[in-house]
């Protein structure tokens, strides 16, 4: 009984973990792609068509927020309308990947 009591215990602490690590949330920061993140390196190009270019060659889309880089799993033709700008993207967090319910303009 005892050890039905303790693998049942485990099964919801492990549980509650893997929910917490995969939480939704609401982030705010600027759609740019995984490789360049906060820094674009194409030169004469603006973020928006550096982070398309960028895209093109592979690279996902990301989110830049608080210093940190997401990268956006969801609608590529989406996030590609946001490119070099602010929005605010609501979804499941995991580690350093968002996968995306929603992504809209930012008001500020």
């Amino acid at each position: 009984m005892r050890l039905r009591i303790s693998a049942l215990f485990l099964s919801v602490a492990l549980s509650t973990a893997a929910a917490s690590a995969q939480s939704n949330q609401t982030l705010t920061g600027t759609v740019s792609d995984a490789m360049c993140g906060a820094h674009h390196m194409m030169q004469g190009k603006t973020p928006a068509q550096c982070t398309r270019e960028c895209v093109k060659q592979g690279s996902d889309f990301a989110l830049v927020s608080g210093g940190k880089i997401y990268t956006l799993k969801g609608d590529k033709t989406h996030f590609d309308k946001f490119a070099g700008e602010n929005v605010v993207v609501k979804g499941k967090v995991s580690g350093t990947t968002i996968s995306v319910d929603s992504i809209t303009a930012s008001k500020s």
